[in-house]
């Protein structure tokens, strides 16, 4: 018998990750709180435009609200809502899981721990994922990324759960690269280093990752961002490992592994006019995952009493554009200027 799964999450890369497990004959619902979007998959199916190809694909999909309809519990949850509502997701999907079912935090964010206060850490498993991908209309999905450049990092955190990393992996290598890591929590913060870099300083400007990163002024913030949550990492007893396929040897370089990472991503997993998702949500008036992005790295700091200016102006300015009194625009790259020497002197 074929487990059942469920996408608890199917926004751009729910969606997609639905639709190449659909493809591959696997038994998957996905679940979604957007109801045009579920009516549109629906009606439709998923379509997924990628570069030189596009993909249309009947799927079963579901709100939330149908979830106390399900009479048959998951073997695998993929969890790719926002990292802020991984805790309420889980609760919800909890009822729902066997003595052994597996959830895995496909997200952004330091999220694996939290997955493990709910359903135990014996059912988590936490996951990397490097998806580039943007959804503005219901049922369509841009992905930058296809699946031979798409990339995902699988581990557990309890001893209970290894060896059964695979019942994931072999998921998601429909939908990219998969490697196996030994210290998620360590991957997780490497990721967390190169979200800091690209997703909320690009969209402070309202510029793509290529975009942003081709000038230096602000390249160089890019840098220093990344920088700050690389030694807040060491800091807290975090390991300097590979990811995006980097080789051990990368990550040696480590007086410009952030510039390494940097690199790696725009080269390999975006293109051009390639959004972050925290300028996707204020495009659509959402509120972002800055507070667990740079956020994260900032509550660290202030709890070790360490400084740490170029995140923190990034959090505050990313504040203001979500408490509707900035712009996301070119011409916050001298506020931002100001904002890090402020604190640089203070």
């Amino acid at each position: 018998m074929s487990k059942r799964i469920a996408v608890l999450g199917s926004g751009a890369n729910g969606a997609s990750i639905g639709a190449d497990l659909t493809r591959a004959g696997a038994d998957v619902v996905l679940i979604d709180q957007w109801p045009e979007h579920v009516a549109a998959m629906r009606r439709d199916g998923i379509r997924i435009d990628m570069p030189g190809e596009t993909q249309t694909t009947a799927v079963r999909a579901y709100n939330l609200c149908d979830v106390c309809t399900f009479t048959e519990p998951f073997d695998v949850v993929l969890l790719l809502m926002k990292a802020y509502d991984t805790r309420w997701a889980c609760q919800l999907i909890e009822p729902y899981l066997k003595a052994d079912s597996l959830v895995a935090g496909v997200q952004n964010g330091m999220t694996t721990d939290v997955i493990a206060d709910v359903v135990g850490p014996q059912r988590t498993m936490g996951c990397v994922i490097e998806i580039s991908s943007t959804m503005f209309d219901p049922g369509i999905v841009q992905r930058d990324s296809p699946p031979s450049r798409s990339w995902f990092a699988v581990g557990g955190i309890d001893k209970r759960v290894v060896g059964r990393e695979a019942e994931v992996g072999d998921l998601l290598k429909h939908a990219g690269t998969v490697e196996y890591v030994s210290d998620i929590r360590a991957s997780k913060w490497m990721k967390l280093v190169s979200n800091c870099t690209t997703l909320v300083t690009t969209a402070i400007l309202g510029q793509s990752i290529h975009g942003a990163a081709s000038t230096p002024a602000m390249r160089e913030i890019m840098l220093r961002s990344g920088q700050e949550a690389f030694d807040m990492g060491k800091a807290m007893g975090h390991a300097s490992v590979p990811i995006f396929g980097m080789k051990p040897e990368d990550v040696r370089q480590s007086n410009r592994l952030v510039e390494v990472l940097l690199d790696t991503l725009v080269k390999g997993f975006t293109i051009e006019s390639t959004l972050t998702t925290v300028l996707q949500d204020w495009m659509k008036g959402r509120r972002s995952e800055v507070d667990n992005l740079n956020g994260q790295v900032v509550d660290e700091a202030r709890r070790l009493g360490l400084s740490i200016p170029v995140n923190s102006a990034i959090v505050e300015l990313a504040h203001r554009i979500e408490q509707g009194l900035l712009k996301p625009g070119p011409e916050n790259l001298g506020l931002l200027h100001e904002l890090i020497e402020t604190r640089e002197r203070q």
